[in-house]
């Protein structure tokens, strides 16, 4: 697994995210504002609400993956529409970015802070975005489970006095994760991009009623993990995107609309020498209650009772050239997540502390049984690359 050129993360790179104007969750605030809505957030300051109000249709188009570097690296369309850039949430990940679209709120108030969770509620590791425990990926709804329970948070589309639609790959559109978060949208599956681009064209171009349109395109973050996102494969894929762009730019502005493209983050490369691998620390591992949560660049560690100076001892002297180590509790009071009034279970699920690799270091921690996977791309952390997203707004 050798990573391909591009943007290297140094050991300095130390991205944190921007709730007070400049993130994708004041993005949302922009738009719900336009859409007649409210929000706890500020406005972004690169696209204020009065800049979307005129907008016939609105939509937002969220590219899984697509970081604000990789954009600046490759010339089309998109690149021409860059308005500028934005942070994504903390942790820098589908889990918790995908929630802040679909709910206009940071990971600080909806609660969903990783791909792994520790939810108290249920006494497991949940995998919130599949629905399914970690042990065994039995989906939770066998357990008699809903999201809309566990999670208990109300979607945008819910909560704007205008036509809302949903635009998302017809593999996933009808899963647990996608029906809790549409809410009353009206829902359009696709198989290709072409029936992507002709979806979101003609709620575009539609005669009917003034709409919200929020679609998400998931291959470039499903080819950047497995052939790692400077790789040859991600280039054409990217470059058939940005044509299809191209083509909604066309039908937006044949219609008085607008159409907005960004991403939930970004991406760096990563390689087997950069993976530190919980077998080979037990001591490290004896010290844990549970396996590590949350991301493999941004994990929440829960330390057994009366050991917290063993794990603090360790990850300092065996781990301090390649992790960073912040109490939990820091991590909320200096806003990584989301400012204002927490969810009420948040503690629950960001452990004791939040461990943060260094420059493309990864940390590993699998469970017995578990197929044990390789990614070259990675996110989740608080590099630049991974927290800097795009701003495209067309036409």
């Amino acid at each position: 697994m050798t990573p391909a050129p591009g943007i290297t993360p140094t050991e300095d790179d130390f991205s944190l995210p921007d709730y007070r104007g400049g993130g994708i969750v004041n993005l949302m605030s922009s738009i719900a504002t336009a859409l007649g809505g409210s929000s706890p957030y500020a406005p972004l300051a690169a696209l204020p609400p009065d800049a979307l109000a005129g907008a016939r249709h609105l939509g937002l188009l969220v590219v899984d993956g697509l970081g604000h570097d990789y954009l600046l690296g490759h010339e089309g369309c998109l690149r021409q529409h860059l308005r500028g850039q934005m942070t994504s949430v903390f942790p820098s990940t589908t889990a918790s970015a995908i929630p802040s679209f679909l709910t206009g709120l940071a990971p600080q108030q909806h609660g969903l802070t990783g791909w792994h969770m520790y939810f108290r509620e249920v006494g497991a590791i949940v995998a919130p975005l599949p629905f399914r425990v970690r042990t065994g990926r039995h989906p939770l709804r066998e357990a008699g489970v809903r999201p809309a329970e566990l999670f208990g948070l109300s979607p945008l589309t819910d909560r704007l006095p205008r036509y809302c639609h949903t635009v998302s790959p017809r593999r996933i559109i009808h899963s647990d994760f996608n029906v809790a978060f549409a809410g009353q949208a009206k829902q359009h599956g696709y198989d290709s991009l072409e029936e992507m681009t002709a979806r979101i064209g003609g709620l575009l171009r539609s005669a009917g009623p003034p709409s919200y349109i929020h679609a998400y395109w998931p291959q470039h973050d499903s080819l950047a993990h497995e052939h790692g996102v400077h790789s040859a494969v991600v280039a054409d894929a990217f470059a058939a995107l940005d044509a299809a762009f191209s083509q909604l730019v066309e039908m937006a502005r044949d219609n008085d609309s607008l159409i907005i493209v960004t991403a939930d983050h970004g991406f760096i490369d990563t390689s087997a020498a950069d993976t530190i691998d919980l077998d080979d620390h037990p001591r490290l591992r004896e010290t844990l209650l549970l396996p590590l949560c949350g991301e493999s660049r941004a994990a929440y560690a829960y330390v057994r009772a009366g050991r917290e100076t063993q794990f603090e001892d360790y990850v300092r002297e065996r781990l301090h050239d390649r992790v960073r180590l912040f109490r939990s509790e820091d991590v909320v009071r200096q806003g990584w997540l989301g400012l204002g009034e927490a969810h009420p279970g948040l503690a629950d699920r960001i452990g004791d502390y939040v461990l943060v690799p260094r420059g493309r270091a990864v940390l590993r921690d699998w469970l017995r049984g578990e197929e044990r996977h390789t990614h070259i791309g990675v996110h989740g952390g608080l590099s630049t690359a991974e927290m800097t997203v795009p701003l495209v707004v067309a036409p």
